[in-house]
C-alpha cells in the first residue's frame, strides 16, 4: 500500500499548497470515507476541466492543478491523489478508453480515481467535473463514474496505478495549450485476442 499513499513528481502531496488544502478538507473529518467525499467533490466541483472551460495553463502536477484551478482529467486525478494521500488515504490512477466523440475511431484515454476506503477496500471515483449528462458522485460502495465503456474498442481497464501513466505525463508536459493537447490526445492501442491462441 506504501506506492498509494507516496509523494513523487507530479503527485508532489508534500507541497505547502496541497498540505494546506488538504487539512482545509479534511477539517474535523472523523473517517477516511467522510475525508475522502470532500476531497472528490471539492476537485470535482471546484477546479474546472481544462477542456470544458478553454481554460489555459495545461497543468500535470497536483500543484499546479491546484494553483491554476484547472486541469484535464488526468491532471484532476493527480490532485485528487495527491489531497487524499496527504490526508493518509490510499490513492491510485485509473483509466479508460474513450470514444473522443459517440463513437471511435479516435479514441483517448480518461483518467480518474481509485481510493482504497477502510469499510469498502478500492472504489472508483471520478472527478472530471460534471455538467449536462455527466453525473459523477462519491457513493460508495455504488460506483457513479463519469462514462461508461460501451462502444467496441472501448475499454474500463482495471489496474490501479500508483504513478501517471508516461504517455499521459508527456501528453500534458509536451503541449502548452489545451487546444493541444486536445489535438494529441494519448490513446492505447487494444488488441483484439486471436481466437485459439
Amino acid at each position: 500500500m506504501n506506492a498509494y499513499l507516496a509523494a513523487s513528481a507530479y503527485i508532489d502531496w508534500r507541497h505547502p499548497l496541497i498540505l494546506g488544502k488538504a487539512a482545509e478538507l479534511a477539517g474535523a473529518g472523523k473517517t477516511d470515507e467522510v475525508v475522502a467525499k470532500r476531497c472528490f467533490e471539492f476537485v470535482r466541483d471546484d477546479v474546472q476541466h481544462s477542456w470544458d472551460y478553454r481554460k489555459n495553463p495545461v497543468t500535470c502536477k497536483a500543484s499546479d492543478v491546484l494553483r491554476h484551478g484547472t486541469g484535464y482529467c488526468y491532471a484532476k486525478s493527480h490532485l485528487l491523489a495527491a489531497l487524499l494521500r496527504a490526508n493518509a488515504i490510499p490513492a491510485g490512477l485509473c483509466y479508460q478508453r474513450l470514444a473522443v466523440e459517440n463513437e471511435g475511431p479516435p479514441f483517448c484515454l480518461h483518467g480518474l480515481n481509485a481510493v482504497y476506503l477502510k469499510n469498502h477496500g478500492w472504489y472508483r471515483i471520478d472527478a472530471r467535473g460534471n455538467k449536462p449528462g455527466i453525473a459523477a458522485a462519491f457513493c460508495p460502495p455504488a460506483e457513479a463514474l463519469a462514462f461508461k465503456a460501451l462502444a467496441k474498442s472501448e475499454r474500463d481497464f482495471p489496474e490501479i496505478w500508483a504513478e501517471p501513466l508516461p504517455l499521459v505525463v508527456t501528453a500534458l508536459t509536451s503541449h502548452h495549450t489545451v487546444e493541444q493537447v486536445a489535438e494529441h490526445l494519448p490513446d492505447i492501442e487494444v488488441l483484439s485476442a486471436v481466437a485459439g491462441h
